[in-house]
Order: structure tokens, then sequence, then C-alpha cells
């Protein structure tokens, strides 16, 4: 082995995951650690994919995307599947994520308005009576 690797305790503290997790994404096919009996070490491609994977995740997408994505690198054309894939992805997330922030905006200013009525509300309750006149 010519390339640096790294156990599974050092990808841990590197990218600030849990063992489960990286068992979790070789289970899935996302990563492929070299065996060396119970040991897996993981190589500079390992490191590179698991760095996309948090991203992708980061992002919304999911891991059967991030693992589709991920396959298209092999192909052999200098990644221009894989990116136009990716971004044809990418705009559709963004897309989401940008109704989404439009739904929660909206959202708050409902919940203000709303607010501010209740607090006209408890401001009248609690005026002082004024004694009959």
């Amino acid at each position: 082995m010519t390339e640096k690797t790294m156990t599974i305790r050092e990808m841990c503290d590197a990218f600030d995951v849990t063992p489960r997790t990286l068992r979790f994404y070789e289970a899935k096919e996302l990563l492929f650690p070299i065996r060396d009996g119970q040991k897996r070490l993981f190589t500079a491609s390992d490191r590179a994919r698991l760095k996309l994977i948090l991203r992708g995740k980061r992002f919304g997408f999911s891991l059967e995307e991030i693992r589709q994505l991920l396959d298209l690198y092999r192909i052999g054309d200098q990644q221009q599947t894989q990116l136009a894939r990716t971004y044809e992805l990418a705009q559709k997330r963004l897309d989401d994520l940008i109704r989404q922030r439009d739904e929660l905006n909206a959202a708050i200013d409902d919940l203000r308005e709303q607010m501010k009525w209740g607090e006209k509300m408890i401001a009248s309750i609690n005026l002082p009576k004024r004694a009959a006149e």
C-alpha cells in the first residue's frame, strides 16, 4: 500500500461521524474500505467519497441518489455524465429548498400577525376596569 490509509477511528475523528455511520455507508455500497481481518482501512478515494456523501446529505439528497451519482464516476467520460446529473439533481433540490423557505417565511409572517393580535387581546383584557359612571 503506497497511499496513506486511515482507520475507522481516524475517519470518525476527521469527519465527525460514528463508526456505525461508516459501517452503514459501507453496507449501502457507498464506501469500499480495504478489509484487513476485522480492520477497515480507508483510502483517499474513500475519504473523498465520504466528503461527497456528507455534503449530499446536508443538501438533502437521498442515499440512493448519492450512490447513483458516485457510481457515475466510473463510467470513464471524464465525469461529464456525473457532473450533468449532479447539476440536474442539485437544481431540483435548490428549487425544493427555495419553495420550503418561502413556505416557512409565509408561516413565520402569519404567526407574527397572530401573535400581534394575541398581544392586543391580552392588553385589552388587562386594561383596568373603570368604575361604572
